[in-house]
């Protein structure tokens, strides 16, 4: 622990990056797998449940200590509080009610950001739609982190603080490389939260509150199911910008691991994808992939070759005109 990472600058990329090349060549050799894009109909009464789950919890931390409910907010309310973030994230690809029908889906996100405590379902769809257009562009992509992060956490000590604290990176970082004003419905996004989060207040007291908000600042943290974050795009091997991941946290996250087959085919429902990796699978098995988060999180603090500079960059066209 302790160790400076070895990496001074991103790895820069001259050429585009590789899922629209994919999905084009696995298109044209299995033509089959359009039939998977679409809704999910099963999805909307999962995201339900989760909401009935931990309100539930929420609920039951009126009277227990302040000790009791950050545990029990780390331990238990994480899981759901964490598959609910996923969940919003599947919604902004209109997977609850397919792509016709975009005002349903945009308030059925503001529906499920309710037992995290924190307005974001409709802004995460403005800046992740980047994410998906412009992966590793230069201030366009929100995923990446920014000169600043990768300057101040350069050693094993500070990734950790890093990794602790990447729920504030997530919601940070957009507002400062590529700020948009909210408009109509993020603007809805934010009252109906802060709304809800007054009338829990109001009926059950501020530890319900409290233990929603730590579930979600704790489990999208240093916390297995916050891996994801990491194992997704962070480089850790040379030339490589996008894994899989391919263990039991999937049942819990929608199957966000399959990460290479979604950014191929981010229409078709998390449920379905591990039938892409089937279908097309000379496309997927030679990848690299992870099957421990947990270990993703200690490689990215302790291995020096790992830190916030270990993304694939590409350059800004608007900066080089």
């Amino acid at each position: 622990m302790g160790g400076q990472i070895t990496r001074c600058d991103f790895e820069w990329s001259y050429t585009a990056e590789p899922h629209a090349t994919r999905r084009k060549e696995i298109l044209a050799k299995y033509p089959e797998i359009k039939k998977l894009m679409g809704s999910d109909p099963r999805f909307k009464y999962e995201i339900l449940a989760l909401i009935l789950l931990q309100f539930t919890l929420a609920y039951l931390m009126q009277d227990v200590s302040w000790t009791t409910l950050f545990l029990a907010a780390y331990f238990i309310g994480a899981f759901p509080s964490h598959s609910l973030i996923v969940g919003v994230h599947d919604i902004c690809h209109n997977i609850p009610f397919g792509n016709g029908r975009p005002l349903q889906n945009r308030l059925f996100g503001i529906l499920a950001n309710l037992p995290t405590a924190i307005p974001s379902s409709v802004a995460f769809k403005k800046y992740h739609i980047l994410h998906h257009r412009y992966m590793g562009v230069e201030e366009i992509d929100p995923d990446l982190p920014t000169s600043f992060e990768a300057r101040m956490f350069y050693n094993s000590v500070t990734k950790l603080v890093w990794v602790i604290l990447q729920p504030f990176w997530y919601a940070l970082r957009p507002l400062v490389i590529n700020p948009m004003a909210p408009k109509g419905l993020e603007i809805l996004n934010i009252v109906v939260q802060f709304s809800v989060n007054y009338i829990v207040v109001h009926f059950w007291g501020i530890k319900p509150l409290v233990y929603m908000f730590a579930s979600t600042i704790l489990g999208a943290g240093l916390h297995p199911m916050a891996g994801h974050f990491i194992a997704e795009h962070y480089m850790f091997e040379k030339g490589c910008e996008t894994y899989s991941y391919y263990g039991p946290g999937n049942y819990l996250t929608f199957n966000v691991g399959y990460h290479n087959e979604h950014h191929d085919f981010p229409s078709i429902p998390g449920s379905r994808l591990p039938l892409v990796k089937k279908i097309a699978a000379e496309y997927y098995d030679h990848l690299p992939y992870h099957t421990s988060w947990i270990k993703v999180i200690w490689d990215f603090i302790t291995d020096p070759r790992i830190g916030p500079y270990a993304r694939i960059k590409r350059p800004n066209p608007k900066k080089t005109q």
